[in-house]
């Protein structure tokens, strides 16, 4: 279950465009420049041209993007207390509806524009109250895009609102007006808010993409816990079911759901509270006594996923609370903690309300204020120093963990210098292993890491020695979301990747030990079956890079080979068609009509042979690769812990949610 950016046939095409105020110049080179070369994209044609400009991309996260603005719209009339209740319909035929009972979008002309206010929302970008200070304090929404970006890439929007005693509707698609608004009846007695349905246009995104349910409710849970008091109904009709998510404790309570599955070192999370000039601060964290780390940040509501000032404010305040409290108390010994040590285990959410924030892109993933990390640092630095003096025994904890962080660390740094060999080949660790391709050169480099030795014989025979090497690995890796980094050190095959490798190794935010100027290949593919133990092995090795090798993520160097499932060959045909689903098989069949065929089924990479594996999948004129994102890596750890952690519920609710999928494969 993972998504991936694909790059077509493992080539990158670049587009290059240059878009002023919805003005769109050709790229193309004529003799004649003049202004019959300008197209101006009117209305919202823009938006449509170019959706990744908006939303980040049209596959599932760009997707799933178009329910996190209509539901950060709602979520703003709860911040400015007008809204207690939000619920989320998932229909049947994959639209989805999001309802609150806030004030209702107003109604009414605007000045100027001689149109409803709800038209100009949604048709026009830019138009919005979060330009107007006595609309909303705070909100997510400062562009005031989000609701016409996502009318614009959907099939049809119905925007239905109550207010005045009122039930008005108008309806939409693509983007444009298909019924004007107008009342169509009077409002329930004391109903208000706002209710918007919409279907995805799949003209824009893939055929295939729908909204899962399980990305939903995790969206849905992270705001009750960000909204104390905020109550959120989930209605899955696809699956018959509904959930409420409400909850008083906070972010404090969100860094517990963090931290599930693992034993905590002390049993009451910290909530950590404060405002400094109109910006409020909120931070929850507990500690683990495990490795991980788990540090997550919202602005106004909004996942801030690369972090940004208040997660820099918060690190830097967190640091020298405990080091300032260590030496007060006489915790100090010879081998002092870093800031990586003494995050070590910690689940921390760090949320913030600011009246203007200043993010990176439509997409918001990063948070640029400063006075965002100035507050975050002073509220963390005061009131963490006084729950350390208040809890002495909790703060010893704390520290002697981190210490343990640290021994554990220069241990790791000695099995380090061990495994790292300015040539791989020399290296004890890989006797007969690697099979190095003859280029030095890294960005014309490829390595193979493949499951099996059979496969690996068959990939070692059929590849382009010039610039292809095999890695092949025996069995499945170690799991590596459960052991510390010294541990995963003394794994053989994690010994042998990073050896091959030769960019060292380093923990979640050990960065200092991985160095990705002495990469040896820019492209690293992992290769493996095309069944369940394939896709285990697949999101094991997936877990080990997003965990020790973040930055080959991150540069776009991580890939995904895509094997077939199918061999056709039709008739007396030497001529063989290979298909990579069922979905493929199924349409060659239908259109080769009452000819006898023959279907071959892969199920492992073995069973090709070297001809038949470098012509499937490793040609780069004919290949399929799929270039893992950051996104795609975070959600097959998380997957990953689901189903192998300790906690029996999320993967109860899981396998109920996605059983109707599972095929039998004999």
């Amino acid at each position: 279950m993972l998504l991936f950016t694909i790059s077509d046939n493992g080539r990158l095409y670049y587009v290059f465009y240059v878009i002023c105020y919805n003005v769109r110049v050709s790229t193309e080179v004529t003799a004649n420049y003049d202004a019959s070369q300008i197209k101006v994209l009117k209305g919202l044609e823009g938006v449509r041209h170019r959706p990744a400009m908006y939303i980040g991309g049209t596959q599932s996260d760009g997707y799933h993007h178009l329910f996190k603005e209509i539901l950060d719209n709602a979520v703003d009339e709860a911040l400015a207390g007008f809204a207690t209740e939000i619920v989320t319909t998932l229909h049947p035929d994959g639209s989805i509806t999001v309802e609150d009972n806030g004030r209702g979008i107003p109604v009414d002309v605007m000045p100027g524009e001689g149109k409803p206010a709800v038209e100009v929302i949604y048709t026009v970008l830019h138009a919005g109250g979060k330009f107007e200070e006595g609309a909303y304090k705070v909100s997510g929404g400062l562009h005031g895009v989000g609701a016409s970006v996502v009318n614009a890439l959907a099939e049809y929007t119905i925007v239905e609102v109550f207010r005045d005693g009122k039930h008005y509707k108008i309806e939409f698609s693509r983007g444009d007006v298909t019924k004007p608004l107008e009342v169509v009846g009077n409002a329930p007695k004391g109903k208000r808010g706002t209710r918007v349905t919409f279907m995805p246009d799949h003209t824009i995104f893939d055929p295939g993409l729908t909204f899962e349910a399980s990305k939903l409710r995790n969206r849905l849970r992270e705001v009750s816990f960000l909204v104390a008091g905020l109550r959120l109904v989930f209605k899955d009709e696809q699956h018959q079911k509904e959930e409420v998510f409400f909850d008083k404790g906070g972010v404090a309570s969100f860094a517990r759901f963090l931290a599930e599955g693992d034993e905590l070192l002390y049993d009451k999370p910290v909530l950590l509270q404060g405002e400094v000039e109109n910006v409020s601060v909120d931070v929850g964290l507990v500690h683990t006594r495990g490795y991980n780390i788990e540090l997550v940040t919202y602005a106004n509501m909004i996942p801030t996923r690369d972090g940004g000032t208040h997660l820099s404010g918060f690190k830097t305040a967190y640091t020298r609370a405990i080091n300032a409290y260590a030496k007060k108390a006489g915790l100090v010994k010879d081998l002092e903690p870093t800031g990586d040590d003494l995050l070590e285990g910690i689940s921390a959410v760090v949320s913030i309300k600011i009246p203007q924030p200043q993010f990176e892109g439509q997409t918001k993933g990063k948070l640029l204020n400063p006075e965002a990390g100035t507050a975050v640092s002073k509220v963390v630095y005061e009131k963490f120093s006084e729950y350390l003096e208040e809890n002495p025994r909790v703060a010893k904890l704390i520290y002697e963990k981190a210490q343990r962080a640290a021994q554990a660390r220069e241990a790791a740094r000695k099995a380090r210098e061990l495994v790292r060999r300015a040539n791989p080949l020399e290296s004890d660790d890989l006797p007969g292993k690697l099979a190095d391709c003859q280029s030095e050169d890294p960005a014309e480099a490829e390595l193979f890491i493949v499951e099996g030795d059979s496969a690996g014989g068959s990939a070692k025979s059929g590849r382009d020695r010039r610039f292809q090497a095999i890695l092949p690995l025996r069995g499945k890796i170690l799991n590596v979301e459960k052991a510390g980094l010294s541990k995963a050190l003394k794994n053989a095959e994690v010994r042998a990747m990073v050896a091959a490798i030769g960019a060292g190794i380093g923990g979640t935010s050990d960065e200092a030990h991985f160095d990705i100027e002495s990469l040896r290949y820019h492209k690293i593919i992992i290769m493996t079956d095309a069944d369940v133990d394939g896709s285990h092995i697949r999101t094991l090795l997936l877990t080990f890079f997003y965990r020790y090798m973040r930055p080959i993520i991150e540069q776009g160097y991580l890939y995904v080979a895509q094997p077939p499932l199918y061999g056709l060959r039709v008739g007396k045909s030497k001529n063989i068609e290979y298909l990579f689903n069922d979905e493929a098989l199924k349409k060659a069949l239908a259109d080769i009509g009452d000819k006898s065929y023959e279907i071959q089924r892969f199920k492992g990479l073995g069973e090709m042979n070297a001809e038949q594996l470098w012509e499937t999948t490793m040609d780069p004129a004919k290949r399929v690769l799929k270039k893992v994102s950051m996104e795609d890596a975070l959600y097959a750890a998380e997957i990953f812990e689901k189903l192998m952690g300790s906690d029996v519920q999320p993967r109860r609710e899981f396998i109920e949610e996605n059983a109707r999928f599972a095929q039998l494969d004999i």
